[in-house]
């Protein structure tokens, strides 16, 4: 390819690709291909379909993988084009060495020769180096991992005098990803944005961070495609001449593509005779499907007065280029993923051809039936039913449990069973069976029930539990409370969180044990006394020693549990994940939420200690086991069973998506749901618990607003195999007489159920917390404490007086189709309207209106919300 400036190669001996329709296309169509032959008629047609814009809908288990590669093959064995003439896009470079493969066993070796088939970014990369020097680079230029970009903005922050532990550099990691992942370079920043990070710095170290990664001749994996973006735009010439290489565009997953992915696919996609000069160009001045007016044959128009959109070219010509996804399948929109993209695809490229593969492979007619009747509810969708010609099948099978423990057994019990016979005579293998949870704190109650009756299993996609860094931290507080001895916990975490003892200091202290033949806090008590350790460590040490002698004066006199609790919170181990502002630190904290339940089912310490090495100690055999994993770890996967418990309101749907993101949150959730169910082949089971602690509070809670939108045709209502059922021995009809159990809950599903005679939940638990006649939730409490004369705990919201009972009644948001609902109080805030202030999630704003104890807030890159008092600070 030749570079600017250069004059271009010379392919006049470059021999001619056969014409179409001559005699050299004919003879090759007349000897036949057999790679056609198993295709079904639509998948027939996304091979044959080769002139033009193409959209393949291809649904859960409809063979897309095989089109795409059939594809490919198809446009090398009919000459339409060499193959260093074809851009095939993917998202892992697993996919892209299996279709490598695939196109291989069906042309022979010539796929070799394919050198742009792989990921988004090695492509990228590859198209960089050849032109480094335009975007400030050399062609050796370094690529800097996640821990290289986090050391130099450290190094940033420093520089500006901005406070790390307040501001993490991880978090600014993630923001400038973020704006990486939509195509805006620093200056195409929102003002609102770049003041979220360190009172208004953000947009400031951005450019801080770019700059210096020039000096270093890096990039980030951002600058992947970023950078190619802009040299696109700034450079027309370069951009034609890859416009003019490449004669076919093949995409896979593409409703998975983020903003700069789209921007980067919509500037190739371009005919060579259609690509002026390029301006800026951002998703921001690209319209919502909301705000088009829907005009045919129309590229996306800027918005009235925005002068960096794509301007109006109805005339344009397009490429052959071939996206396939799944609109129903989108579920990675937390990390960037947008589904406008598939959605625009016909107005993005006028005149494409849509092609829908629904005839499913993979599952039973009772399982598509339910996925479809699901997945229709949402209104942000291209629109397909999946069919099959196999058997209906078993039907769904929807079960209800007390509370979370009865669920775990629940499985464990139906696996067992399977083990022994599966239906048909023979026994299930547990690889064929997996367990599809919300969120990962669901894990914990299954891997415990797997070890108690021995069924081997895996974590899929992440640790199991017990190996996770939260929770190996918090036992290694706790093994040094219940044994002084335990050199290896007290070493781990003897600076977590930071005291000011590092390696120098855990050196002298190893050095001191094994002269002496001591353990390390042995050695510690002897140090601390001596003038060996400098002021700082040795203060830090001696404080860390007097804290587990204190502790282990309590260990006798207080519940397990609470002295769990204060463990982690006077270690500072709680407060420095709750200060911590990556995008897993919530989860982190739950996850220690659940260590504390989970110990209450132990007399003591140290019987919980016991049964955790037992765990740890669970053979990690390479045989058959059950798969245990998040849903959105299964996508791509399938199964003969899947289990899919936790389908309650709050979890499945997830507030915390409903809260953000409102009813693209719910459709998300829904498409997530979809892909739950299209993972199981043969069965597909579904729990849900009147009763689960969460966010450390139990509560009662109502089923998943998406079991009322399964059809009643393909879903069956069975009993619960646990030791008891929630809603008393009644058969199949349980489900449909819960009417003791009063409930105003009134999202349209509700009351749907309510008027085939179905009541709600809540009410009734005693202490276990529920829902108030006005539909506001609660956590009850058995005494009239005043809140205010309480210190609750953070991990658990417990008085730290009072152990299980007396916890403070905390009010907990209700969310009422993806609406956030907060009643006031009665307690009058100290905030004043116009005031500045701050919110951890939101950033900062001003109180435009109070209610009690409830802010309404203009946020300045948020909006307006709704917040309750006590999440915001002063500015």
């Amino acid at each position: 390819m030749a570079e600017p400036g250069k004059s271009p190669r010379d392919d006049s001996a470059v021999p001619p690709m056969p014409q179409p329709g001559g005699i050299a296309a004919r003879a090759r169509a007349a000897a036949g291909a057999p790679y056609l032959n198993d295709l079904n008629p639509e998948q027939r047609l996304a091979v044959e379909t080769l002139d033009g814009p193409v959209l393949v809908l291809a649904g859960a288990g409809t063979g897309k993988t095989r089109v795409l590669t059939t594809r490919i093959a198809h446009i090398l064995a009919t000459g339409r084009a060499r193959p260093n003439e074809i851009l095939a896009v993917t998202f892992t470079n697993k996919a892209a060495r299996e279709m490598k493969l695939r196109v291989g066993t069906m042309v022979g070796q010539i796929v070799e020769g394919m050198p742009w088939l792989g990921t988004f970014h090695s492509i990228g990369v590859k198209v960089i180096r050849r032109h480094a020097e335009l975007v400030g680079l050399k062609p050796d230029f370094t690529i800097l991992d996640v821990d290289d970009q986090i050391r130099l903005l450290k190094q940033l922050l420093a520089a500006e005098g901005i406070d790390e532990k307040r501001w993490p550099a991880r978090v600014l990691a993630g923001l400038i990803d973020s704006w990486k992942n939509r195509g805006l370079t620093p200056d195409q920043v929102p003002a609102g944005e770049a003041a979220s990070f360190a009172g208004g710095k953000g947009k400031k170290l951005y450019i801080a961070f770019q700059e210096r990664l020039k000096v270093l001749n890096a990039a980030d994996f951002g600058d992947l495609l970023l950078e190619c973006i802009r040299l696109f735009r700034e450079q027309p010439e370069v951009l034609r001449q890859y416009q003019s290489r490449f004669r076919y565009i093949l995409v896979d997953e593409y409703q998975d593509t983020n903003v700069a992915q789209y921007l980067w696919l919509r500037l190739l996609g371009q005919n060579t005779s259609s690509s002026p000069s390029l301006p800026a160009l951002s998703r921001q001045s690209i319209p919502s499907r909301e705000e088009e007016d829907g005009s045919p044959g129309l590229a996306p128009s800027a918005r009235p007065g925005d002068d960096t959109g794509i301007e109006a070219r109805p005339t344009r010509t397009l490429k052959n280029i071939c996206c396939v996804g799944d609109d129903d399948q989108s579920i990675y929109g937390w990390r960037g993923a947008e589904v406008d993209n598939i959605l625009r695809f016909e107005h993005d490229f006028p005149g494409a051809k849509v092609i829908r593969l629904e005839r499913n492979y993979r599952s039973t007619g009772h399982i598509l039936a339910a996925a479809s009747h699901l997945i229709a509810h949402n209104e942000g969708r291209l629109g397909k039913t999946l069919r099959t010609e196999d058997v209906p099948g078993e039907k769904v099978q929807v079960t209800s449990c007390w509370d979370s423990e009865e669920e775990a057994r629940a499985v464990g019990e139906e696996i067992e069973q399977l083990q022994r016979n599966d239906g048909s005579g023979r026994q299930h293998p547990l690889d064929e069976i997996a367990i599809l949870v919300r969120a990962s704190f669901q894990m914990r109650e299954f891997e415990d029930r797997f070890v108690t009756l021995g069924l081997p299993y895996r974590v899929i996609g992440g640790p199991r539990f017990y190996e996770r860094q939260e929770i190996r931290d918090a036992l290694a507080y706790l093994r040094v409370v219940h044994s002084g001895a335990d050199d290896l916990a007290f070493e781990r975490i003897i600076n977590v969180p930071k005291r000011g003892l590092g390696d120098a200091t855990v050196q002298l202290l190893h050095d001191h044990a094994r002269r002496k033949r001591v353990p390390l806090t042995e050695a510690a008590r002897a140090l601390i006394e001596t003038d060996e350790l400098k002021p700082k460590p040795r203060g830090g040490l001696r404080d860390l020693l007097a804290a587990f002698e204190r502790w282990r004066a309590q260990k006798d006199a207080l519940p397990h549990t609470r002295l769990a609790e204060i463990v982690l919170d006077e270690s500072g181990y709680t407060e420095m994940w709750q200060k911590d502002r990556s995008a897993d630190a919530a989860g982190r904290l739950e996850n220690l939420k659940e260590l504390i339940r989970s110990m209450e089912e132990f007399e003591n310490l140290a019987g919980f200690l016991e049964h955790i090495s037992l765990v740890m100690d669970t053979d990690k055999s390479e045989g058959e086991a059950v798969s245990v994993m998040t849903l959105h770890s299964a996508k791509g996967l399938e199964f003969d069973t899947v289990f899919l418990p936790g389908w309650e309101e709050g979890l499945f749907p997830h507030q915390r998506a409903l809260d953000d993101q409102g009813r693209a949150g719910l459709e998300e959730e829904r498409r997530l749901a979809h892909v739950g169910l299209t993972r199981a082949r043969r069965r597909a089971k579904i729990y849900f618990a009147a009763n689960r602690r969460m966010h450390g509070l139990w509560s009662s809670n109502i089923p998943s607003r998406f079991l009322d939108e399964l059809p009643e045709a393909d879903v069956e209502i069975t009993e619960s195999k646990g030791s008891f059922s929630a809603y008393g021995n009644t058969g199949a009809s349980r489900f449909d007489e819960m009417t003791h159990f009063g409930s105003s809950y009134s999202t349209p599903g509700w009351q749907r159920a309510q008027a085939r005679g179905r009541g709600g939940f809540g009410g009734g638990f005693g202490d276990k917390g529920g829902f108030s006649e006005d539909g506001d939730e609660y956590a009850a409490r058995d005494d009239g404490t005043d809140d205010a004369l309480r210190s609750p705990s953070p991990l658990t919201g417990e008085a730290r007086g009072g152990g299980r009972r007396g916890r403070p009644r905390a009010r907990l948001p209700l969310t009422i189709e993806g609406e956030l609902v907060a009643k006031s109080t009665g307690a009058v805030s100290d905030f004043a309207i116009g005031e500045r202030v701050f919110h951890q999630k939101f950033g900062n704003g001003n109180v435009t209106a109070i209610d009690g104890n409830k802010l309404t807030i203009a946020f300045d890159k948020a909006g307006e919300k709704r917040v309750v008092d006590s999440f915001v600070e002063r500015v």
